[in-house]
């Protein structure tokens, strides 16, 4: 007879959802949270369903946030002339992290991708037209990652914003910094060359 607890189980199969959580760690986390004691278990779930709860989109560029502005959208000293079009909320952090960025964001909240059932429909698309009706926005920069669905979204929204008269730019990309020339493919080597700046 196989060893099996139930309430133990449904724990593990629920941290083995989480993405990058595979069977072994879904059962680290498991019984970790099985060795907390009661108050701090409690606390964790209460977190996690306090998130959920009270967690939504800013109304102006779909970022998370819990308010009906998120931070920087409520920031006054942001340059609402460019708009910074990332695909989650993440990108958002990542980019706050230099603080060298001044403009505004809007998250698209995915990719377009065919083959897995995503259309432009399933994406934040309106909304960031909405945005750019009002004459403030001058440049828009697409910041998607550089991996086919990536690239099909950029220029999916490229061939949407342009008629409006505004400018549309895309993120350079190529050789990271300290890495090595001989590790580098073919794509990344092309793109390095054809972002290439003046010293």
């Amino acid at each position: 007879m196989a060893y099996s607890v139930l309430p133990l189980t449904r724990l593990i199969e629920q941290f083995e959802k989480l993405p990058g959580v595979g069977r072994k760690g879904a059962q680290r986390l498991a019984f970790h949270v099985l060795g907390l004691p009661k108050q701090k278990a409690v606390d964790f779930a209460n977190a996690i369903l306090e998130a959920h709860e009270k967690i939504k989109k800013c109304s102006v560029c779909q970022n998370l946030t819990d308010a009906e502005l998120c931070p920087v959208c409520m920031d006054g000293g942001r340059d609402r002339g460019v708009i910074c079009v990332v695909e989650d909320p993440r990108d958002v952090i990542a980019f706050e992290r230099t603080r060298e960025y001044k403009g505004v964001y809007h998250v698209l909240h995915g990719l377009i991708s065919p083959m897995e059932g995503i259309g432009p429909e399933q994406l934040t698309i309106k909304e960031l037209i909405a945005r750019l009706g009002d004459g403030e926005v001058k440049e828009v920069i697409m910041a998607t990652n550089p991996t086919v669905e990536g690239e099909a979204t950029a220029m999916y929204l490229a061939r949407l914003i342009k008629p409006m008269d505004i400018k549309v730019t895309r993120l350079a990309y190529g050789i990271p910094v300290g890495g090595n020339l001989e590790y580098a493919d073919e794509v990344t080597l092309f793109r390095a060359l054809e972002g290439r700046s003046e010293l």
